[in-house]
């Protein structure tokens, strides 16, 4: 976290240190139920949940700050599971911050036109300009996940992407990208629940597709992709790191955590704003208000 600088004789930089790679027990586990994990490591509260989100919610307004100031370049990749939490973890992240500085992109199914292109071209188009932060919400990791498994993609076309991948983000990394990759881990039995929970509920319909239900139908395929897909691009320049994602809340508030360690910062407060005086509008006549259109007051 950021150390105010009017509070601290230190320089209010906080470098990250990290306990080396992150435990996964993988997708193929035998997963408890909600109430079961809750019970397992202590439930969390909703109160006890919005009280430490609003914090880190402040935290990330002052890297915010930070990353403008200071010029950086941030990306970070958010992959996992369908239904693993990892749109409800970026809303969070981005509610709170200026969207001319961070940036959600979540690119659809490429055209026609995109497919006769460099793989990587369309993902580089997304990358941050100085003073941004750019989340995607899905990444070129697509070509490693659902274009393998739902063959989207030839064999050739997969091998290259897997020898040219820690390639391409290591002149990322060598270009002063700092790069942060996320994989959301769900259980069999919790992605379940919360498809189950999508069918019953009509307004979350929009969340599934039948790409999603066929997810599901191959969910060996799949891990068998991803551990692929680990052994070739979780490199030590940029690592994977895994967040167990069956309890939302939790997921939530370690991934922001971690977000914040993961790149040293420091917040000096702003001098207090005071709000002007209004100019005198003595010459001033509003135009009669019959001559405009409102909404009209349905409630």
């Amino acid at each position: 976290m950021a150390k105010d600088k009017a509070k601290s004789n230190k320089s209010g930089k906080t470098a990250s240190k990290t306990n080396g790679k992150a435990n996964s027990k993988g997708n193929g586990r035998v997963a408890q139920d909600m109430r079961q994990a809750d019970k397992a490591v202590g439930k969390l509260k909703k109160k006890d949940y919005e009280s430490e989100l609003e914090r880190l919610q402040l935290e990330l307004v002052k890297l915010q700050e930070y990353i403008k100031e200071e010029g950086l370049r941030v990306v970070v990749v958010f992959e996992g599971r369908d239904a693993a939490g990892k749109g409800g973890t970026i809303k969070r992240i981005n509610e709170a911050m200026n969207p001319r500085v961070c940036r959600v992109a979540a690119l659809p199914a490429p055209s026609s036109r995109e497919r006769t292109q460099w793989y990587f071209q369309r993902y580089v188009a997304e990358l941050p300009a100085a003073g941004e932060m750019v989340l995607f919400d899905r990444s070129w990791y697509n070509r490693a996940g659902v274009e393998r498994v739902m063959g989207f993609c030839t064999e050739e076309e997969y091998q290259e992407f897997l020898r040219a991948t820690p390639l391409f983000e290591e002149m990322l990394i060598r270009s002063n990208i700092k790069l942060i990759k996320y994989w959301f881990s769900v259980s069999d039995d919790e992605q379940e629940r919360r498809f189950q929970n999508r069918l019953s509920d009509p307004s979350k319909h929009w969340k599934l597709s039948p790409m999603d239900l066929e997810s599901r139908r191959r969910w060996v395929d799949y891990s068998r992709a991803k551990d692929v897909m680990f052994a070739r691009t979780d490199t030590r320049l940029s690592p994977w790191w895994v967040v167990e994602a069956d309890n939302k809340r939790r997921a939530r508030l370690n991934t922001i955590s971690h977000l914040l360690s993961s790149i040293p910062y420091e917040y000096e407060p702003k001098p207090p704003l005071e709000l002007p005086e209004r100019q005198d509008d003595a010459d001033y006549v509003r135009p009669p208000r019959e001559s405009q259109r409102y909404v009209p007051e349905a409630y």
